[in-house]
Formats: C-alpha cells, sequence, structure tokens
C-alpha cells in the first residue's frame, strides 16, 4: 500500500493505490496538471472541479462510505481524499498483469479463431463484447467472498435470456457466504450446482469466445469470474458438454460425421470394457462368428484386476504428465508405451486384448469433448466392470439402467438433464445426431424459455 501526500494550490491531498495496480503514467499526468492549477479554479465547489474538469481520466467516481473505498482501492483503483471534501474520490486507473489471449488447450480447432479468455475479468468482457455487439447484451458485476471481495459477471441478452432464470441465478450467487474463491469457478459450481456427490457436471465451462457467444445467442447466462479463463454457461444439458467448435467449422455433412465419429468414441470409452469382460467370462452370450472375443491365456492377475490395475495406471499416468515439463512429454509416453506396457505383457501381468481394449476406452475417453464428462464417464465404466463381475449379464444390464434412470432424473438448474431425449422433443434431438446447417440450426433450445424464439 502506497500512500502518497500531496499539496495543491494550498490544499492537502494523499492519494491511496497498491503498487503493481495502478498505472503510474496516468497518476503522473495528473499530478503534473494539479501543479498548474490556481486557487481560482477549485471555487466555488472544490469536488466538481476535480471530477469533471481538471482529473482529465474516464473512470472517476466518487464514495461517500470509507470502508466501500477501502474495498475499491484493496481491487486497483486509487483513491484521492482532499481536505475539506467529504467524499473520496476514486480513480481507477488500474492494470492487471495479464497473458496475451491464446488458442486453449481444451477446445483447439482446425480453422477458426485462435484467441481464447485470460485471467483478467474486463479481457474476458471485451473478448465477449467484441462478438456480441447487440445493445440488449447484459453484463452485471457483483463480488462474492468476505475477504477475497472476488469480481463476478452474470452475462446475458436481456432481449434473450429467460429472466427468472437470471434472477434466480442471481440469488444462488448473493447466497453464497464463504471468505474466498480460491478455485474460481470450481468454487461458486460447488455452491450453485447443489448434488456435491454427482460425478456429472451440470455446468459447461468454455475458454473459446466464439462458443460463450453462440450460447449467448441461444438464451444462456453465462458466469464469468476474475482469476480464471474458464467461463460458466448455464444450463447445460448432458448433450452440451458432447457439442464442440470443431464441428461447425466444416460443412454440415463433414460435421455430422465428426459428431457420429465423437458419439462412437464416447460410447466406446463407457461400454466396450465391461461388455468386453462380459463376453470373455461368457463365452455363451457370443455367437459362434464371435467366438474369437476374450484371451487364450488370462495370465497370473485375474482379469478384472487387470483392468483395474490398468484403470488406475492410466490416471496414474495422465497425472504424471500434467506434472511433467513438456520437454520430457516425449520420454514419459516412450516410458508408458514400451517399458510398462509391452513388459506388463510380457511377464504376464495383462494380456493383449486388455491392452487393446483399454486403449480403446482411453481414446474415447479423450475424444469426449467435456474434461469433467470424460471423467464421470470413467466413474461409469468402473461401476458397469464391478457390476458385470459381480451379476454376470444382470449385473451388466442392471448398471447400465440404473446409469440411464440417474441421468434422466437429473436436473440442472431446473432443466431435465437428458432433455430432449427424456422429455422428448423431435426436432432439438435430431438437431443434437445430426449437425444440422447453420441456416436451419438458427433455432433457440425451447427449455431456455427465450423470449423471441421465431426470430
Amino acid at each position: 500500500m502506497i500512500q502518497r501526500d500531496l499539496e495543491y494550490v494550498g490544499v492537502e491531498m494523499s492519494l491511496f493505490l497498491i503498487d503493481g495496480f495502478a498505472k503510474d503514467d496516468i497518476l503522473l499526468y495528473i499530478m503534473k496538471l494539479f501543479a498548474k492549477l490556481s486557487p481560482e479554479d477549485l471555487q466555488p465547489d472544490t469536488l466538481t472541479k476535480l471530477i469533471k474538469t481538471y482529473i482529465p481520466y474516464v473512470e472517476v467516481d466518487e464514495v461517500l462510505d470509507l470502508n466501500e473505498a477501502a474495498d475499491l482501492v484493496l481491487g486497483g483503483p486509487a483513491a484521492l481524499i482532499v481536505e475539506g471534501i467529504n467524499k473520496v474520490i476514486m480513480i481507477d486507473a488500474r492494470t492487471y498483469p495479464a497473458r496475451s489471449p491464446q488458442e486453449p488447450d481444451l477446445e483447439r480447432v482446425v480453422r477458426g479463431s485462435r484467441d481464447g479468455y485470460v485471467e483478467t475479468i474486463v479481457f474476458n468482457t471485451a473478448l465477449t463484447r467484441r462478438r456480441v455487439r447487440d445493445r440488449s447484451l447484459r453484463m452485471e458485476y457483483l463480488q462474492l467472498g468476505r475477504r477475497s471481495k472476488t469480481d463476478i459477471c452474470i452475462c446475458y441478452l436481456e432481449d434473450i435470456a429467460d429472466n427468472r432464470r437470471v434472477e434466480n441465478l442471481k440469488k444462488k450467487l448473493m447466497k453464497i457466504d464463504t471468505d474466498g474463491l480460491p478455485m474460481a469457478e470450481k468454487t461458486i459450481e460447488e455452491y450453485i450446482s447443489g448434488r456435491h456427490w454427482n460425478p456429472y457436471p451440470t455446468i459447461r465451462y468454455t475458454e473459446r469466445p466464439d462458443t460463450a457467444a453462440a450460447h449467448l445467442y441461444e438464451g444462456h447466462v453465462m458466469v464469468i469470474i476474475d482469476g480464471s479463463p474458464s467461463v460458466m454457461i448455464t444450463p447445460a444439458t448432458y448433450w452440451h458438454h458432447l457439442q464442440h467448435a470443431e464441428e461447425y467449422r466444416q460443412k454440415p455433412l463433414v460435421g455430422a460425421y465428426l459428431r457420429l465419429v465423437r458419439f462412437i468414441a464416447v460410447i466406446a470409452s463407457i461400454f466396450i470394457l465391461p461388455l468386453y469382460y462380459l463376453f470373455a467370462k461368457n463365452s455363451e452370450f457370443l455367437p459362434e462368428t464371435l467366438q474369437y472375443i476374450g484371451p487364450d491365456e488370462i495370465g497370473v492377475v485375474p482379469l478384472l484386476v487387470q483392468f483395474l490395475i490398468a484403470e488406475i495406471g492410466i490416471d496414474i499416468l495422465r497425472m504424471a504428465a500434467i506434472h511433467t515439463p513438456s520437454s520430457l512429454a516425449t520420454a514419459l509416453g516412450l516410458v508408458a508405451a514400451i517399458m510398462i506396457g509391452e513388459v506388463s505383457v510380457e511377464v504376464g501381468w495383462f494380456s493383449h486384448e486388455v491392452v487393446l481394449y483399454l486403449a480403446v476406452a482411453a481414446i474415447g475417453t479423450y475424444a469426449t469433448p467435456s474434461y469433467e464428462l470424460s471423467l464421470a464417464n470413467r466413474l461409469v465404466r468402473i461401476f458397469l466392470l464391478l457390476s458385470s463381475a459381480l451379476l454376470g449379464g444382470i449385473g451388466y444390464i442392471l448398471g447400465v439402467t440404473l446409469w440411464l434412470l440417474y441421468l434422466t432424473r437429473m436436473k440442472a438448474f431446473h432443466v431435465a438433464y437428458f432433455w430432449p431425449f427424456i422429455p422428448f422433443s423431435y426436432r432439438p434431438f435430431r438437431d443434437i445426431f445430426l449437425r444440422s446447417p447453420i441456416p436451419l440450426k438458427n433455432r433457440r433450445p425451447a427449455f431456455l424459455h427465450p423470449k423471441d424464439p421465431d426470430r
């Protein structure tokens, strides 16, 4: 904290600011102008003269509450206190350390924009406004956290978004009572989504401004948090987590093919391991033409234990890759593929088919656009694997049934999580599975209750 005592034209002043947040050149320019003032320049109303005439900056405000002024100073603006004036002049000449917008790692596209959200909320709102030049775009600022005072922005199109949905989200955010938001958007999600033991995400995250803009036009409500490059999109169904910008960067037929391949990969990541285990242990379920499925030699380790060890091993490798410098990533891959994979097969820990089907499931997991959904699907895969091992075919059918019932009963912000499959709606259901051309897709989802769905 820096306190700079000043005196101009016989009037004592004091400037308070946080070192590293203030723009030094702006404040220096203001002080130079103050040095040229005469006593007559500040008469008759010193406050009005300073704010409207002699402080040449865009974001200038006055605050009567001293506690509010102190909170603002800790956020970056500079406070100017002038003798004889019972208000604090706030000069929002602040700057934050920030990286340049770059393409997010989790949402890469072959063609398209390469900019992405950053950790500074002002930059993120500007990137959104750049793509949504609608006069009804609203960005309402809140502060959450008793001690952190984290800036939050609720972003929506007033002419499209459902007012009840916006107000409901505001109430949930205002009820958050915590010291701070150390994990930014993930902390907020745990407060507003509920059902803490539910592995499936009810909020979609994006780091791409074009993806956020597309959801705004549909009627979604976004939450932008200072300090995080991930923007929250509410509400989000199960199918929202399976969409990717790449599908809309190609021709409709190619995009439909890419979406179909993605769905096949996601389905394989959930069902291929439990099905293989079921058929390997119960060969009578297979016709004669498929009797080759199943390992010729199970090996020393039981088949179920092989799958569980391999699942845990993949997660260990994923964690190791996160903490491994990029220059050593290739070496880590070679160690995993050759020294661990091949040697474990040779010594009898794993069979070749187990490695094959596990690799297919892992590829399907990584092909899932939503990282949170891929982790939830991985838990479901382990659950189906255990149910198949305990009860055989009945356990597999029972596990799949319970999984589907769980998803169909879920709600994301009062919206059916499996919509438009349950409750069924033909046209949105068709648009999900057959990537429709943009002119035909220019329809807003009915579950959002948009104000002008026909426009």
